[in-house]
């Protein structure tokens, strides 16, 4: 009993000294409410305290007369217009798919973003429409017709495209043993009816793979090389047989010897000189008639507008 009495009696001296804290203590201002006693009856209505309201004059009274100079006239503002327009101007928004915008002029600028782009090394399998041979003159214009479309992103080539070409340089066969040269390059492809700048070079003819764009006839030094050497063999030959026919008769067989000696000079004449002499061997013809395979290559980025 005693022991609860003293937890008791704890207890409340800490609750009041806790009390007793600053932190816990209230100060009331009441100078405030002093100050609104002394000017203020709290008591009184707060409409008491108002002033009273102006009488206003009976509605029945006549006004004197004001004479119309005397009121100032106002200038009429004319009424403004506040109907809608009949239309409206309106603005289509097209999604970026990255397709070409038809309204934009056909030029060749690189830096055009509605442009759609072929890039360089693109291959076209053609076919010739216009003969071609080393006699055609540098200038000398050519027709190809694509046979497979060609598929890139936002554009297919189709199949039936036409392409343009020239004769950039051409010779017969020299007398060097070089053939006949044909170096043609594509400048144009005719894509929906519009014309379009490209640069391309022939990369096969008729088969076969162009080296440097330039299609050639077969080179015949060699083969003049070989022909040099038949023609010592050939004359050796026959002085062969003429020799022997003189060793048949008594009187020939003393002179026999000679003609086999000159046959053996001619003959190492020609093998030893075949390869200076095929110098001025003229190599072969080269002809590209109307129907013949084409591949064309890019040499630089094609634009499509």
């Amino acid at each position: 009993m005693n022991s609860s009495l003293y937890k008791i009696f704890i207890n409340s001296a800490l609750a009041l000294l806790i009390g007793a804290m600053p932190v816990y203590s209230l100060e009331l201002d009441m100078s405030v409410d002093e100050e609104i006693r002394k000017n203020y009856n709290p008591s009184k209505l707060e409409l008491d305290a108002l002033p009273p309201l102006p009488e206003m004059q009976n509605s029945t009274e006549v006004l004197p007369d004001v004479p119309s100079s005397a009121t100032p006239s106002v200038p009429s503002v004319p009424k403004s217009s506040t109907a809608p327009p009949k239309s409206v101007p309106t603005t289509t928004y097209s999604k970026n798919t990255g397709r070409v915008r038809k309204d934009l002029p056909k030029t060749s600028a690189k830096d055009d973003f509605a442009a759609i782009k072929i890039r360089k090394g693109t291959k076209f399998l053609v076919k010739s429409q216009t003969a071609v041979s080393d006699y055609s003159r540098a200038g000398a214009g050519l027709t190809f017709v694509s046979l497979e479309p060609v598929t890139k992103r936002y554009v297919t080539i189709p199949a039936g495209t036409t392409f343009k070409g020239i004769v950039v340089e051409s010779h017969q066969p020299q007398p060097t043993g070089n053939g006949g040269l044909i170096v043609i390059k594509a400048d144009k492809m005719i894509y929906k009816g519009s014309t379009y700048s490209m640069d391309a070079k022939i990369t096969k003819a008729g088969g076969k793979k162009i080296f440097f764009n330039n299609i050639k006839g077969k080179r015949q030094y060699w083969k003049g090389v070989a022909a040099q050497i038949d023609k010592g063999e050939s004359f050796y030959k026959k002085t062969r047989r003429a020799s022997k026919k003189l060793a048949d008769n008594p009187v020939g067989v003393i002179i026999s010897p000679i003609p086999t000696v000159a046959g053996v000079v001619v003959y190492a004449v020609n093998l030893v000189g075949s390869p200076l002499f095929s110098i001025y061997y003229k190599g072969g013809h080269i002809s590209l008639p109307a129907g013949t395979l084409y591949q064309i290559k890019l040499l630089d980025d094609l634009y499509i507008y």
